[in-house]
């Protein structure tokens, strides 16, 4: 099969066997993409099913910072709970080891528009890139993933 794209919503989305793939890059701060707290990484809504990981670009930094994957009441239900100075520049992140080569992860279903938030606990990310994929497919006839 070919790769091809579309527009959908705004956002070119690539077209594999594996589904609809939306993707968005954090370049960590401190002061403003580091902090403390939730961020959402992709809107979600009716249902989709989804594999989310990320691929870290530039080494993170910061402390006894910690991150996670999920949605709102399960913080860490995508991606669990990880120390952010073990995501190294190279590796895959799905899981609380990360590493140069990963299996997708599993097919999880995101139900009634529940977005798909990251969440820094403990402290701060100082520096660091991570690109979050979310590989999807529409569960409901009005099922969509859009990158925010």
């Amino acid at each position: 099969m070919t790769e091809s794209t579309f527009q959908r919503d705004g956002n070119h989305i690539p077209i594999t066997n594996l589904g609809l793939t939306a993707s968005k890059a954090i370049t960590y701060s401190a002061l403003t993409t580091g902090a403390i707290g939730a961020t959402t990484l992709f809107t979600v809504t009716g249902d989709v099913a989804v594999r989310v990981f990320a691929v870290c670009s530039t080494l993170l930094a910061g402390a006894n910072a910690t991150l996670e994957v999920g949605v709102a009441g399960g913080t860490a239900l995508l991606i669990a709970q990880t120390t952010g100075t073990d995501i190294d520049a190279g590796e895959v992140w799905i899981d609380a080891a990360p590493a140069l080569i990963e299996n997708l992860p599993a097919i999880k279903i995101v139900a009634e528009g529940a977005d798909i938030i990251q969440t820094i606990a403990t402290d701060t990310l100082d520096s660091g890139v991570l690109t979050y994929y979310c590989v999807w497919t529409p569960v409901s006839s009005d099922g969509n993933v859009v990158a925010v």
